[in-house]
C-alpha cells in the first residue's frame, strides 16, 4: 500500500511541475471578475489532469504488479475491473477538464458528464445501495432494485459537484478528499477489502502530490477536473463498500461526506430562497464567509501576499470542521443510530455557525 502512495504522489507532483512549466498560458482565460476568485495573478487550473495521470499509473500498477511483475500486493484488481474504474472516473474528469480549459461549459453540461459517469458506474460496476438503514423504509426499498440503483447514480453524479463547490481555497478540498480517502481505506481494510483500500489510496497519493504545489503556495489549482475525480472515486468507493459489506452502515459515508454534501444542499436552498438559479456562482458559501469575516487580521505591504496568507489561513478552519465528522464516522462505522445522531448534530452546528458568522456573532478567539 505504501508504494501506491509514493508512486502516485511522485507522478502527480512531476506532472504538476510540467504543467506549471508548459501550461501557464491557459490560466489567463479565467476572468478576474469571477465571484469565487480569491487569489492574485493567473494560476493554472489543471491539477485534475496531474492527479488523473497519477491515478492512471497507480491503478495500472495494481493491475500488473502481481501477475506480470511478480510484486505481491494482495489487492487483486483484474484488468477488466481496473478499466471499468478508470472509464467511470475519466468520463467525469473529461467534463471537468473541458471546463478548466475553455471556461465555457455550462452547469448543465458538466452535470451531464457526471450523470453519464454515474450511469456507467451502475452498469460496469453494478452499483446499488442495498439499504438506507431506516427500518420503516426497508420493505419498500428492497421490494425493487430501482431505488438503490437510482440513488447510487444520484450519489456518483452529485458528489463531484459538492467537492467542486467547496474547492475555493488552497488545500481545502484537497485535504478534505485526502482525509475521506484515508477513512474509506481504513474501513475497507477492517472489512477485509484490500481492493477498495488500494483504489482510494491511489487517489490519496495523487492528491498528496498535487498538494505539494497547491498548499500553501497556491501555484496550481485542482479545477473542476480535480474536484470531479475526487467526487466520483469517493462516491463509487463508498457505495461499493456499503454494497459489499452489510456490516458497514449506509450512514458511514453520509457522515463522512456530510460537509460537502450539506454545503451543496444548503447552497441550493439559500439560492432558491433568494430567487436565484442553483447553478449561478456566488460568494456566500461557508468557506467564503470565513475568509471575509473571520480571517481578517492579516497585514502585509504586498496585496498579493496578503491575499495568499488569508487564503491559506481559511482552509484549516474547514479541515477542523471536517475532522469533527470524519472521526465519529470512523469510530462508529457500523453503528447506524450513532452515525445518524452525529449527522444531525453536524447539520445543526453548520446552520448555527453560518448564522453566527452572518450576524457577526463569532467568538473573538476564533478571529485571531
Amino acid at each position: 500500500m505504501l508504494i501506491l502512495l509514493i508512486l502516485c504522489g511522485a507522478v502527480s507532483a512531476i506532472v504538476c511541475a510540467l504543467l506549471l512549466r508548459y501550461a501557464r498560458t491557459h490560466s489567463h482565460r479565467y476572468s478576474l471578475t469571477m465571484p469565487q476568485r480569491f487569489h492574485a495573478g493567473h494560476v493554472p487550473r489543471l491539477g485534475g489532469v496531474a492527479m488523473m495521470v497519477g491515478c492512471t499509473v497507480g491503478w495500472a500498477w495494481i493491475v500488473i504488479a502481481e501477475p506480470l511483475l511478480k510484486v505481491p500486493n494482495k489487492i487483486h484488481l483484474s484488468p477488466a475491473m481496473g478499466l471499468a474504474w478508470w472509464s467511470v472516473v475519466m468520463v467525469a474528469v473529461a467534463g471537468g477538464v473541458g471546463e478548466d480549459l475553455t471556461h465555457r461549459l455550462t452547469a448543465r453540461w458538466r452535470l451531464a458528464f457526471t450523470v453519464v459517469a454515474g450511469l456507467l458506474a451502475s452498469w460496469v460496476l453494478a452499483l446499488s445501495i442495498p439499504s438506507l438503514g431506516i427500518a420503516f423504509l426497508e420493505g419498500w426499498w428492497t421490494a425493487t432494485p430501482w431505488p438503490g440503483i437510482l440513488f447510487a447514480v444520484f450519489a456518483v453524479a452529485g458528489l463531484p459537484h459538492a467537492f467542486n463547490l467547496i474547492d475555493g481555497y488552497n488545500g481545502l478540498a484537497g485535504i478534505v478528499a485526502l482525509i475521506c480517502c484515508f477513512a474509506l481505506a481504513y474501513v475497507s481494510l477492517l472489512a477485509g477489502d484490500r481492493q477498495l483500500a488500494g483504489i482510494v489510496l491511489v487517489v490519496a497519493g495523487a492528491t498528496a502530490g498535487f498538494l505539494l504545489w497547491n498548499y500553501p503556495r497556491g501555484l496550481i489549482f485542482a479545477g473542476d477536473g480535480g474536484a470531479y475525480l475526487w467526487g466520483v472515486t469517493i462516491a463509487v468507493a463508498s457505495v461499493l463498500l456499503v454494497q459489499r459489506y452489510p456490516v458497514v452502515s449506509p450512514w458511514f459515508p453520509i457522515l463522512l461526506l456530510i460537509y460537502p454534501v450539506w454545503e451543496t444542499l444548503f447552497s441550493i436552498y439559500r439560492k432558491l430562497m433568494r430567487g436565484q438559479s442553483p447553478g449561478v456562482a456566488d460568494a456566500l458559501h461557508f468557506h467564503q464567509l470565513i475568509y471575509r469575516r473571520i480571517v481578517r487580521g492579516v497585514f502585509d505591504d504586498d496585496e498579493a501576499r496578503r491575499m495568499l496568507m488569508r487564503n491559506n489561513r481559511t482552509s484549516p478552519y474547514l479541515w477542523g470542521f471536517t475532522l469533527l465528522t470524519v472521526m465519529p464516522a470512523v469510530v462508529f462505522w457500523n453503528n447506524t443510530p450513532m452515525l445518524m445522531g452525529f449527522t444531525a448534530l453536524f447539520i445543526v452546528s453548520y446552520v448555527w455557525s453560518y448564522i453566527s458568522i452572518v450576524r457577526f456573532k463569532v467568538p473573538r478567539w476564533l478571529r485571531r
